[in-house]
């Protein structure tokens, strides 16, 4: 049967159908094409980034910019973009591969970012083909430096409540007031994708009926008349630009409206999908690098006459390293391969980008989890990196100190964790409501089947057959919990930001727990060389996933029914979890050990 759209897994239905192998991308199946594009990307920050690192940290932009021009020469700067605009035109798995070598220098990783993500994809999605004409080229070829004004003092979570104006002159063109915070590339870039509301006449930024404009993108040159506000002196991140944007009189032509006037929501919260999927990519990029550092030192630290390596506690910090790495990898590339999938399945023009949109806004609820999940799994990465380091962890003498540093930013990034926890249930639920998830009908059969008799589970003794029921019950406990939550609140679920923040943990758990399930089938079926190490993670992050997933089902059962009801609902759950557990210490023992012969990340 042809692939077509309607054969493909849609967003958020691996709450309901059972995963199998062969459906799933992973990094196993990476062609030669993709492999060639990872070392290129890796070579080019350990020659050209990481020596100079303390001179971008010194503020010095001419160098970003030549190192930006330089990673575009590389052609690592479109490879989201058609050959017509001067970029590559290569899939979404070569994205996430560029954007997990990059963050391996987090400061210049943020600068390429906010180029290639925040800037070039918005532009090729929603400008017109004059506007791509002309930008595209200079912005692929490192010519021109990009930056992308959304966030403001008082509209940061709150894209829509900004305050920046935009006047419509009697000329078509506009007059731009305001100020945007935060942002990357401030203090050199030469083009700004910028968001204000479009008024008719000048009113003041505080002046009512502002909240009622018609919220639109831009694209500003800097010639324009924007200034930069002063460096921020940040935590972490310090070898990138962040700075204020300041808008007076900025005049903008009607033609460099971006997208719609009054639909800047669309290019917002679009290209927002695009680039929290590739933050998580570089997140768990950054997790896998660091991985080799711990292994390294924890080798070679000698403490009571024998390597730091030895010890369990160590070997637990090591071995959970590797495991939680591992499964946001494996829901990376299975979620990349799924938005090429039907990018594929789409008919339309090479140089049309209306495939990449639809696929990234199916697929929104992928790239959320991608985002929570990858940037806290660097976060306890990265700690446990300093904490194997001891006190030389915590001095710039070692380069632990600075990773942690900059790596805290990644929870606040592209909607905060907070805010993303409330997209992903949010999402499932709207998509519930319009008939597009059959959500609703699937928890109404999970409760008439909790209500009858018990069925025999199927005995089955093929690899991590038990991790498969396990992976199963995790589904069923989901719609669980989601159906009696949109039976109590209805609609009013929205308001209840608590229950919605356990809901979307139970679903980040139970897309990781598969992914890396189906990857470590998938490398057991098809003779991976040491198959056996993917099958020892995949193991512990069921095993963990299942105390997780039953806290957070219980404590969201109790903030939505009390009494006889929750004690039903709590009997069922008991039911659901039947998961035995496994010697996990013997397992991240192997783990770590093997990460600390290999130094570094054993599934590279």
């Amino acid at each position: 049967m042809p692939t077509t759209t309607e054969t493909i897994a849609r967003g958020g239905e691996w709450l309901l159908q059972s995963g199998e192998p062969d459906d799933v991308f992973t990094p196993e199946r990476l062609t030669d094409e993709h492999r060639l594009i990872a070392r290129t990307a890796e070579e080019f920050v350990a020659n050209e980034i990481l020596p100079v690192l303390d001179k971008l940290e010194e503020k010095d932009w001419s160098l970003a910019r030549q190192l930006v021009k330089r990673a575009a020469d590389l052609g690592l700067m479109g490879v989201d973009v058609p050959e017509e605009y001067g970029g590559l035109g290569l899939d979404k798995v070569t994205s996430l591969i560029v954007s997990d070598r990059m963050s391996r220098s987090a400061s210049f990783g943020a600068t390429f970012g906010a180029q290639a993500n925040l800037t070039v994809i918005p532009l090729y999605l929603f400008g017109t083909e004059e506007q791509k004409r002309k930008y595209l080229p200079k912005l692929l070829s490192g010519e021109s430096i990009g930056a992308y004004g959304l966030s403001e003092t008082g509209s940061g979570s709150d894209a829509l409540g900004a305050r920046t104006r935009a006047t419509k002159q009697p000329d078509g063109s506009f007059v731009l007031n305001g100020e945007k915070m935060w942002i990357t590339n401030g203090g050199f870039a030469d083009l700004f994708v910028v968001f204000a509301k479009v008024i008719s006449d000048d009113r003041g930024a505080g002046a009512p009926g502002l909240d009622n404009g018609q919220f639109t993108a831009f694209l500003v040159e800097r010639g324009f008349g924007v200034k930069s506000g002063k460096e921020e002196h940040k935590m972490g991140l310090h070898g990138s630009s962040t700075t204020a944007l300041i808008f007076q009189d900025v005049r903008v032509p009607a033609e460099n409206v971006l997208g719609e006037v009054g639909k800047g929501h669309k290019v917002a919260f679009n290209v927002l999908n695009f680039a929290r999927f590739k933050l998580g990519a570089a997140c768990g990029g950054g997790a896998a690098n660091v991985i080799g550092e711990s292994a390294k030192y924890a080798a070679t630290r000698r403490q009571f006459n024998q390597p730091i390596a030895n010890f369990g506690a160590i070997k637990h910090k090591i071995g959970e390293m590797v495991v939680k790495a591992y499964g946001v990898e494996s829901l990376l590339y299975r979620t990349a391969g799924l938005v090429d999938a039907r990018i594929a399945a789409t008919p339309h023009h090479p140089n049309d980008g209306s495939a990449a949109l639809a696929a990234f806004e199916e697929y929104a609820v992928e790239a959320s989890i991608a985002k929570v999940a990858g940037s806290e799994v660097l976060n306890f990465v990265l700690d446990e990196n300093i904490q194997i380091h001891g006190g030389n962890g915590y001095v710039k003498d070692y380069p632990a100190e600075r990773h942690f540093r900059d790596a805290r930013v990644n929870r606040i990034f592209e909607g905060t964790n907070e805010i993303n926890r409330l997209l992903i249930p949010g999402m499932l639920i709207r998509r519930a409501v319009k008939g597009e998830l059959p959500l609703i009908p699937a928890a109404k059969a999970l409760q008439d089947e909790l209500l009858g008799p018990p069925s025999m589970p199927t005995m089955d003794d093929a690899p991590l057959a038990e991790e498969r029921r396990a992976v199963e019950a995790f589904k069923k406990t989901a719609l669980l919990v989601f159906g009696l939550a949109m039976q109590t609140y209805g609609m009013k679920l929205t308001e209840e930001q608590e229950v919605l923040m356990l809901l979307a943990d139970i679903a980040i758990d139970v897309y990781t727990a598969e992914s890396a399930l189906l990857r470590a089938q998938a490398a057991a079926a098809g003779r991976v060389p040491r198959a056996e190490l993917q099958v020892d993670a995949a193991r512990v992050i069921v095993n963990d996933a299942a105390m997780r997933i039953e806290a957070s089902a219980r404590q969201a059962l109790a903030a939505t029914v009390d009494g006889d009801t929750l004690r039903t609902m709590l009997a069922a759950l008991r039911r659901l979890i039947k998961v035995t557990p496994i010697n996990t210490v013997a397992i991240r023992r192997r783990l770590a050990d093997e990460a600390v012969a290999k130094g570094g990340y054993i599934f590279a």
